[in-house]
């Protein structure tokens, strides 16, 4: 795979990854608030996103590439490690995975404590719905705006995004129900995997590292922290079974 593709599919991943749990929230508010405010609610958490990338958009472009670089490698370490330490606590069977049914029963509990306004606009609704587009949106709205300012493919980033948003959206509309088959937990991983490895990457540019190969020494850095992240994962199964084992002895 190209940088390129990878930048793409980073995107794609991580966004759909976001996008999966604002959209358990919606449809939670959906059912049980009414769907008025909870497009209400998405349409101006939407709109927010849209103002905030107008304005982080020109002003990262007066930032010098190397310190742009090193501070979005920052920012890419930051999500792509809380990403991966979660994906591998859950793949050696440490922490439960992650349960959108769950997920989703809680939010309709939550929207349900309060009745639904009789007239006018459920603005209790309506906050549910904006608080939880605004805030998935705003980590979409930083690894998009990271990778496509950085990379200098900001339309491929945006597509990537976007191709997100028509399927997840699209799957949404479709059933009305949180995707709870979408494989999350493998999604989370590989992009805990993709996102630091590019933070590494590019934060090493920018501290003036020269990466043998070029580009390419990217594929090299993927691969070495997916090793490292499976035999982690190998690790922790290994010590599950091995309590496991124990326990039942005694």
């Amino acid at each position: 795979m190209t940088p390129e593709v990878l930048l793409v599919l980073g995107a794609f991943l991580a966004s759909s990854v976001e996008m999966v749990e604002a959209l358990t929230i919606v449809l939670a508010v959906g059912v049980t608030r009414g769907w008025r405010p909870a497009m209400i609610g998405v349409g101006a958490a939407c709109a927010t996103l849209a103002v905030l990338v107008a304005a982080l958009g020109p002003a990262l472009t007066q930032i010098p590439l190397s310190a742009l670089r090193v501070f979005v490698g920052a920012v890419l370490l930051v999500f792509g490690l809380q990403w991966l330490r979660k994906a591998i606590l859950r793949a050696g069977g440490v922490r439960a995975l992650h349960d959108e049914d769950a997920i989703y029963a809680r939010e309709v509990a939550l929207s349900g404590e309060k009745e639904t306004a009789a007239t006018g606009m459920d603005w209790y609704g309506f906050t549910l719905s904006f608080k939880g587009v605004l805030l998935e949106g705003l980590e979409v709205v930083l690894i998009v705006v990271s990778f496509g300012s950085t990379g200098g493919h900001l339309g491929l980033a945006a597509a990537g995004a976007a191709a997100a948003l028509l399927v997840v959206g699209g799957v949404g509309a479709l059933v009305h129900r949180p995707l709870s088959r979408v494989p999350e937990n493998s999604m989370k991983f590989v992009v805990g995997i993709m996102l630091t490895s590019f933070g590494v990457f590019w934060g090493g540019e920018g501290v003036g590292v020269s990466w043998p190969g070029s580009d390419l020494a990217l594929l090299g850095v993927i691969g070495f922290f997916a090793l490292v992240a499976l035999v982690l994962v190998t690790d922790l199964r290994r010590r599950a079974a091995l309590t496991s084992r124990v326990t039942s002895g005694a």
